[in-house]
């Protein structure tokens, strides 16, 4: 049975796993996927500023980058180097963070998939979680939003002995990275704004500030027959698109006793998944498509668009589902 939110990785992000093969191709990871990697922590290196010789970038933020190699061999060394600091909050360890990048492989001189090429997508991922290769693990935590990053990547911060078919890196390639760092939301965020509360005969809300918000089940009713949504805070942002990766915060009860089965707040915080294709149950992809982005949005789920007849983990068979969701961020 699917879980009702799983981190669901885009292409690019499913190559950038710690240890991941190039060949799976899936495009999926659990949110506990292991920190493992073809080199130990201990033998990458620490970054350093500059070293001799030096790639040079030219374009501006929010657009692909032009980086043009130096000749001679790389240094060897893990570079991190700020090409234009921006003006926004600094990425702390554990923000979710939205990246553009351009690379290159500085051992092929091949240009490789940027997110600004036709059909590329922003990634979005957790910094400093061990999950993705040092080169973008590593490199944003410090730096502020708006900033465009230059990072040269040994093998012991990038592929490592293994490489990544799906990018076209060989084995022990240095890659050459530039990261444009368009976003940054700490794990606890929620969203802030007075709520409008949905009628009597709905499930009524209570914000917590930065705990799970609490769901109170109206006495006495009945559970609807068909899906129910009602916008507590309407957001500003853009609208949520079908296949767009979302991170959220959320908690979800069971009408029938009014118990929590799940909550971002008991697990890290925010969440990372993929809305619109099928990856999630049926009603939250009815709900949030279409929905924007700074949403806090109640769902009645009937239990044809959750888990129907069959229990899942703490949930029994036939279960109408209540979830408060707040929509963070979509890319």
């Amino acid at each position: 049975m699917r879980r009702i939110a799983c981190l669901l990785t885009v292409p690019l992000t499913a190559v950038l796993i710690a240890g991941c093969s190039s060949s799976d191709g899936s495009g999926k990871s659990a949110a506990t996927t292991p920190p493992a990697s073809s080199a130990s922590a201990a033998e990458v290196p620490s970054p350093v500023a500059s070293a001799s010789p030096m790639p040079t970038v030219s374009g501006d933020f929010g657009s692909k980058a032009t980086i043009t190699l130096p000749s001679g061999q790389p240094s060897g060394d893990f570079v991190v180097s700020t090409v234009s600091e921006g003006s926004g909050a600094e990425v702390k360890k554990d923000d979710w963070v939205t990246v553009n990048y351009t690379v290159k492989d500085w051992t092929s001189g091949k240009d490789l998939s940027s997110s600004y090429d036709s059909g590329g997508k922003p990634q979005l991922y957790q910094a400093g979680s061990g999950q993705l290769v040092p080169a973008f693990d590593q490199s944003v935590v410090g730096k502020k939003v708006g900033s465009r990053v230059l990072v040269v990547a040994p093998p012991a911060a990038g592929f490592g002995s293994q490489g990544s078919s799906a990018l076209g890196v060989g084995k022990d390639d240095t890659v050459v990275f530039v990261l444009d760092v368009m976003n940054a939301v700490a794990p606890d965020t929620t969203i802030p704004g007075d709520l409008v509360q949905p009628p009597a005969n709905a499930p009524q809300v209570k914000d917590n500030g930065k705990a799970a918000p609490t769901i109170t089940i109206p006495s006495g009713e009945q559970p609807p027959a068909d899906l129910q949504q009602y916008v507590l805070v309407k957001g500003t942002g853009p609208e949520v698109q079908s296949g767009q990766t979302l991170l959220v915060q959320y908690t979800g009860v069971t009408w029938a006793d009014g118990k929590q089965f799940d909550s971002s707040w008991n697990h890290g915080g925010a969440q990372a998944l993929q809305v619109g294709t099928g990856s999630l149950i049926k009603g939250w992809d009815q709900g949030l498509v279409g929905k924007t982005v700074g949403s806090r949005v109640l769902l009645v789920v009937p239990p044809s668009l959750g888990y129907g007849d069959q229990a899942s983990g703490s949930i029994p068979a036939n279960s109408t589902l209540v979830f408060v969701i707040d929509i963070l961020e979509a890319v």
